[in-house]
């Protein structure tokens, strides 16, 4: 077998029925040797593998040959090896590493066949009799509880941290001028000797959108499904940091192995292809990690969901399910995509001779191939507009994610060359974001489109909370323009890629896990879901509803919360990260509810003379030519604060300039009852 490189290079299997936990007690051999050694009431010349037989766990067989040669584990992963008494369990094993795969990104490949016989009551035994010895398994919630967005994860055990997701939140309403909003990173800065590797789940902003600036401060491994990485490549290149960075390429069904944690990848359904839940194999047990996911029978995209291996994992058992909560609230079923193509069709057909706009997330792959299919049986072109969009799109044609019969998908640049009932317009701005393509054609702004009555618009999102006046917003302004414009409910054009209740109910029925954590989704989501486990029979004690920044840490037989690490918002603002703070925000919000007046005067403080001014300068304050009386008295006011000053023989520039802020402040607040920000700014004259 060749030797890894560094220790961050993953062994790359897939799995079988008992791989995983033939693995897990390898690894736990491990712990009962020390803990051998350490516990003076088992006796001190007793090994390990003497103890496990002792209780049925191994056959004597399994550490000799027939003729009484030890045998190697080198070339095995549970170290079991062909017996006298039972057929060979595991007969070959491939590994093999830094393959060239997508985009020239490195991929692991491999595969174990054979199941090794392992029988639950024995691993029971085994498990119990030492599983006390070992430490507990830290899980660090950096993001996605509490809040949409901004999911991060982190699991410790002893020198070992593997982090899941990396994503970014938007800005709220009250964070004026903000770009995005990413993690604190200071808990893994502070233990950065310890991480294995980042795993990411899938492809959305909200799981991907942080990793160039978690890079820029920790160089750590990155394993994800093909897309995931073509996105993520992307991003790196758009911050100059792809050539340092160590992407690698799994599929669905393998393992990779991180430090002590063996990481499996389990295909899920998603509004993207290759998301993946994770089942994290652990000396304790096996943690699932469901990602945001749905149960969709029938997928636009690719096979339905592993349901199979969900099962298997929860007939092994499992130590910890953490699921995605976002629709726990909602009861029932989350439609299956395939209903979409229905309802475009009807609208298609219903188009006739006009242009059609479709605008839906850059990153719904899945819609946007059934887009291009209808296009494709109504003899339309297909154009993309929108930077998110175009990039989302070339990657995905590139991965061939996205197929389409030749000269079908053209550029918007030809988008003169055909006629409208030629055209189908694909386009960013779902959510009325304000520097969108549709945003900028409702508003007469976009430099290659003009949006009229011969446009018939499609917006194949829901609003997520708190957009909805921004939508309300485009769709007003495509229909003052004369475009006809579906959007919302009018016709089922969109469907959620994230599970509602009965689904949920489906995934803890067949993981069966000891202990549950909702996550990825607000207050109201997280106690939903935890509503629905304990509806399904699992005990409050066993639930954990946390908040980011928690620490919890799980044992075989109990789960408690711990301590808390650094989880501040930090605020990217152009190219500043972290440099945005609440005094800031506080600033910018008092500048835009009440504006700012700027004062400014010139003195001879020898002489305690004013030189010059003082002038005063309006901007959102008042209209100045329409308050001429207010600035004459504001510059009257100034004036009476200074030379007070220099009567008390105050020559100290911060007292005069509070001052001259109180004085004005007060002159305001008792005409207009507002409170600007008042600056003033006082220069020295000498002679």
């Amino acid at each position: 077998m060749e030797k890894p490189k560094n220790s961050h290079e993953s062994e790359s299997v897939n799995p079988s029925n008992n791989a995983a936990v033939v693995k897990r007690i390898q690894t736990r051999r491990y712990y009962v040797r020390k803990n051998v050694k350490q516990n003076k009431d088992i006796n001190d010349n007793l090994s390990s593998d003497k103890v496990a037989e002792s209780i049925g766990y191994i056959e004597a067989s399994t550490r000799s040959n027939e003729n009484n040669t030890p045998t190697s584990n080198i070339n095995s992963l549970s170290g079991f090896q062909e017996t006298k008494n039972r057929p060979t369990q595991i007969k070959n094993q491939i590994l093999v590493r830094s393959s060239p795969g997508p985009l020239g990104l490195a991929t692991s490949t491999g595969r174990i066949i054979g199941k090794p016989r392992i029988s639950n009551k024995n691993f029971a035994s085994f498990r119990n009799a030492f599983a006390a010895k070992l430490p507990p398994i830290k899980i660090i919630f950096l993001g996605g509880l509490n809040q949409i967005g901004k999911n991060m994860t982190a699991f410790e055990f002893e020198q070992n941290i593997i982090i899941v997701d990396c994503g970014m939140a938007f800005p709220d309403g009250e964070m004026l001028g903000v770009d995005l909003v990413i993690p604190d990173f200071t808990y893994l800065e502070q233990n950065k000797e310890k991480i294995k590797g980042l795993v990411v789940t899938h492809g959305h902003e909200d799981h991907i959108g942080s990793i160039p600036y978690l890079l820029k401060k920790i160089n750590i491994p990155i394993y994800s499904a093909p897309l995931t990485i073509g996105l993520i490549s992307a991003k790196l290149k758009e911050h100059r940091m792809l050539g340092n960075a160590k992407l690698n390429s799994v599929k669905a069904g393998e393992i990779i192995k991180l430090g002590c944690f063996d990481v499996e990848f389990v295909h899920i359904n998603h509004s993207i292809p290759d998301a993946v839940a994770l089942a994290i194999h652990t000396p304790l047990g096996t943690i699932i990690h469901t990602g945001d996911f749905k149960i969709d029978f029938t997928p636009a995209r690719g096979e339905m969901i592993n349901l199979a291996r969900f099962a298997e994992l929860g007939k092994e058992g499992v130590l910890a399910l953490l699921a995605d909560s976002t629709n726990a609230d909602r009861p029932g079923y989350t439609s299956t995509e395939k209903g979409i193509n229905e309802s475009f069709e009807h609208l298609f057909e219903r188009a006739e001779k006009r242009r059609i706009i479709v605008a839906t997330f850059a990153s719904n792959i899945g819609r946007i191939q059934q887009i291009v299919d209808c296009a494709v049986r109504h003899g339309r072109k297909v154009m993309f507009s929108g930077r998110s969009m175009i990039n989302y799109v070339s990657i995905s044609c590139e991965l061939g994610y996205i197929c389409a019969p030749k000269d079908v998908i053209v550029n918007i640049d030809e988008l003169g060359k055909y006629p409208a009932n030629e055209i189908v317009l694909i386009t960013t701005g779902s959510q009325g974001e304000p520097m969108s393509a549709l945003y900028r054609m409702a508003f007469s702004e976009h430099k290659k489109v003009e949006a009229g009555p011969n446009d018939f618009v499609i917006i194949s999102a829901n609003p997520i909370p708190g957009n909805e006046k921004m939508v309300g917003t485009v769709v007003n302004g495509m229909m003052k323009l004369g475009c006809e414009v579906i959007y919302e409910s009018m016709y089922e054009i969109h469907v959620s890629g994230h599970a509602c209740q009965e689904e949920l109910k489906t995934m803890q029925g067949l993981t069966k896990p000891k202990f549950f954590i909702p996550i990825h989704g607000e207050c109201k989501h997280l106690k939903a879901h935890a509503a629905i486990s304990r509806s399904m029979g699992l005990e409050s004690s066993k639930i954990f509803v946390g908040e980011t920044g928690d620490v919890i840490e799980i044992t075989e037989n109990q789960m408690k919360k711990t301590s808390t690490v650094p989880s501040e918002m930090i605020m990217v603002d152009g190219i500043g990260v972290g440099d945005v703070g609440s005094v800031v925000l506080r600033d910018r919000k008092h500048l835009g509810q009440d504006g700012l007046i700027v004062m400014v005067t010139a003195l001879n403080i020898k002489e305690k003379k004013i030189v010059a001014g003082p002038d005063v300068v309006s901007r959102g304050f008042v209209y100045v030519k329409e308050s001429e009386g207010l600035m004459h008295e504001a510059r009257k006011t100034a004036s009476h604060a200074i030379l007070s000053c220099f009567e008390q023989e105050i020559f100290d520039w911060a007292i005069i300039k509070t001052k001259i802020r109180d004085d004005l402040c007060k002159l305001f607040h008792d005409r207009t009852r507002r409170n600007p920000v008042i600056l003033p700014i006082v220069m020295e004259i000498r002679k």
